[in-house]
């Protein structure tokens, strides 16, 4: 049925789920598992018109230091529990991307026939019922998508 599963993980409750979930499933299916986790761009908003003086280049080289750190070890996690499992994976981290453009551009980039992610993911309030992500990616994606929740 499924060959290419893409599963997004951010290293919340919910996207451990939808981990486990799609790693059985990719067990049961003989399919492939790609995990993937996104990092939005950096971004430093200023108010007012005033003129300052502020070395952007080293703050943001320090923010995405501390993203590539952050994916380094949600796709460390998920490769230990797949190992557990004895499930091969293939981990991705996508840089500098929209969350939902990531997972879709992953999907369409390695091919695959399911997306598997949690119903909301790490940010809180905003995401009461089914999160932006989500529901992002259900609308614009050619292929089906497993919401876990």
């Amino acid at each position: 049925m499924y060959q290419r599963i893409v599963v997004a993980i951010d290293g919340s409750e919910l996207s451990d789920k939808a981990f486990r979930h799609a790693l059985g499933l990719a067990g049961q299916l003989s399919a492939k598992l790609i995990a993937v986790t996104v990092s939005d761009p950096s971004l430093i908003l200023t108010s007012g018109t005033e003129m300052m003086q502020v070395n952007t280049t080293t703050v943001i080289n320090e923010l995405n230091r501390a993203k590539e750190e952050g994916a380094a070890r949600i796709l460390g996690a998920a490769k230990e529990a797949a190992a557990a499992a004895g499930q091969p994976i293939e981990a991705l981290h996508v840089p500098d991307s929209e969350t939902a453009d990531g997972i879709l551009e992953t999907a369409k980039g390695q091919g695959a026939d399911l997306i598997v992610m949690g119903s909301h993911g790490r940010r809180g309030l905003g995401r009461l019922l089914l999160g932006s992500q989500a529901a992002e990616v259900l609308a614009h994606s050619s292929i089906p998508v497993l919401v876990v929740k």
